[in-house]
């Protein structure tokens, strides 16, 4: 755990699928995804990892059913690291299956594991496809990525209003999640932003089955979705800054000094490490050895 991070704090994506008390949502985004029809919500083990590892090097959705571990994260923001992120994840999980069922990594048997599936709901601003696949090995120098021992792959999915239609269509917890962020974005300009979520609220239709949930809840899930909106306008505000100021090699000192101290605000901020502040302004890793020793 980074030293400095706040305690955990859900997200509205997580509040909803990552609930013991409504393991019946998460069954049926996992059928969605999969195309399977499991029927009993108790087949579900929630494994969701509640470090003190805030924003975004927490897991939002982590769970086992049948030979499946689970791993679901919602961004706002398309991080092109998210197969290295999902790999920590899928470590730090493992190691609790293994330690869980008293299963010996050194037996000369082999131990059985479940199998991962690793997937992003995107429904951030920039526009992208329906559906994409994230590799780990992008990552790597491309006349090397054939000798990579480790591969990792992330399916991502654009869960927009207006995309992925039929998974929505076939998901309706995830229908109504992606109808309040679109409705919270649509009444932002017309007054300030609690004031949308507080509208947002008070207009869930009775057909949705998460709005007795989220009314039970009123005062958490309107916290959440603020703390939401301002990291995800403060991160991109940090991230605009660093694009201004250009990627061009042999940059003077002083734009260096500008950037460090951009990256220790975004540390401030919300709390993040150096790495975490680097990875979400999506500094190649090879500046990032440059600038760790300055911040």
């Amino acid at each position: 755990m980074a030293a400095g991070n706040q305690e955990y704090k859900d997200r509205l994506f997580s509040f909803i699928f990552g609930n013991a008390e409504h393991k019946e949502w998460t069954l049926s985004l996992y059928n969605a995804v999969n195309g399977t029809d499991y029927d009993d919500p108790e087949q579900i083990t929630i494994e969701t990892i509640r470090q003190v590892l805030y924003m975004g090097m927490h897991d939002d959705v982590a769970f086992i059913i049948a030979d499946d571990l689970s791993l679901y994260e919602q961004q706002s923001t398309y991080n092109p690291n998210m197969p290295v992120r999902m790999l920590e994840y899928a470590a730090n999980l493992m190691e609790k299956h293994i330690r869980r069922h008293r299963l010996n990594k050194y037996s000369r048997h082999l131990i059985p594991l479940p199998v991962p599936r690793l997937m992003v709901f995107y429904n951030g601003m920039e526009d992208m496809p329906d559906e994409q696949i994230l590799r780990l090995s992008d990552a790597f120098p491309e006349d090397r990525r054939q000798e990579a021992d480790i591969t990792v792959r992330v399916r991502m999915v654009n869960v927009n209003r207006g995309h992925s239609e039929a998974l929505l269509e076939h998901c309706k917890p995830l229908d109504e999640y992606a109808w309040i962020v679109d409705r919270i974005r649509s009444q932002k300009g017309t007054g300030t932003l609690e004031a949308a979520i507080d509208r947002t609220i008070d207009q869930l239709p009775d057909s949705f089955l998460t709005k007795p949930f989220l009314e039970a809840h009123r005062a958490e899930v309107k916290n959440m979705l603020l703390t939401e909106y301002n990291e995800a306008e403060t991160l991109e505000l940090f991230k605009r800054e660093y694009r201004a100021e250009g990627r061009a090699e042999g940059r003077a000192e002083g734009q260096d000094s500008e950037r460090v101290n951009n990256i220790r605000s975004l540390m401030n901020s919300l709390k993040l490490s150096a790495r975490q502040a680097m990875d979400l302004l999506n500094i190649p890793t090879e500046e990032q050895v440059r600038y760790m020793d300055k911040v």
